[in-house]
């Protein structure tokens, strides 16, 4: 199968909405960077979520933990291999190089960001701006609903409202985990969510346009074989 038979990973009638939503998130992750750059503390609206959700109990605790390890290393992989897994036997090649792609490209982003930033929490050592752990499973329901898009034919407005819906439920999940446990302000939560939506729908599109331009090139050299 050609690159361009496959089945493209970004819709076209998703494309124009979400580069205009990746291009506001990636505004919101530079002004948050900038504002928070070099502080090693909680800001005002910090410090009023962090004071609401903050002394969770012992079962939500627990929950938290349970998300948490979601976004380690052991629990990431296994998200994005079972992911991967899925979309080979549904024969969506390139929605499986996005979820690699797309979560490894996110992932790496929100850790140089980390360094660029410098913003610290309990301690010089701990950089925290923006979350990796909100970044990657943003980033990973932001390709799975992708590709759930694509493989029922959603059009713009069914599309663009499962992928930002999908990204949205994921991004809080792991956001209030990280903030019960003390592990990120809320701002770097809200840094690692719009990380993951400027880049997501960006390697989206790199996917879907590498992969024509293969499929092109293949097509041409079997041309001149036939020739």
């Amino acid at each position: 199968m050609s690159g361009r038979s496959a089945p493209a990973v970004l819709p076209s009638s998703l494309r124009v909405w979400l580069g205009l939503i990746a291009a506001l998130a990636a505004l919101v992750v530079v002004v948050l960077g900038v504002v928070y750059a070099d502080a090693g503390r909680a800001g005002r609206v910090d410090a009023r979520i962090w004071a609401a959700v903050e002394g969770v109990g012992p079962l939500w605790r627990h929950v938290a933990l349970a998300t948490d390890f979601l976004g380690e290393p052991v629990g990431a992989a296994t998200l994005v291999v079972a992911t991967v897994t899925g979309c080979l036997l549904l024969r969506r090649p390139r929605a499986a190089v996005l979820v690699v792609a797309g979560v490894g490209i996110t992932v790496a982003t929100a850790t140089l960001l980390k360094h660029l930033v410098g913003r610290t929490i309990h301690g010089d050592d701990n950089l925290s701006y923006p979350s990796g752990h909100t970044a990657f499973l943003t980033a990973l329901a932001f390709a799975v609903a992708l590709l759930v898009t694509g493989r029922f034919g959603l059009g713009r407005t069914a599309g663009t409202s499962l992928v930002l819906a999908a990204g949205l439920v994921a991004g809080a999940a792991m956001g209030w985990a990280q903030v019960a446990l003390g592990a990120h302000y809320p701002t770097d939560v809200l840094g690692g969510w719009c990380t993951a939506l400027a880049v997501t729908p960006a390697t989206a599109w790199l996917v879907d346009r590498t992969a024509d331009r293969l499929g092109d090139r293949t097509a041409d050299a079997g041309r001149r074989e036939r020739r």
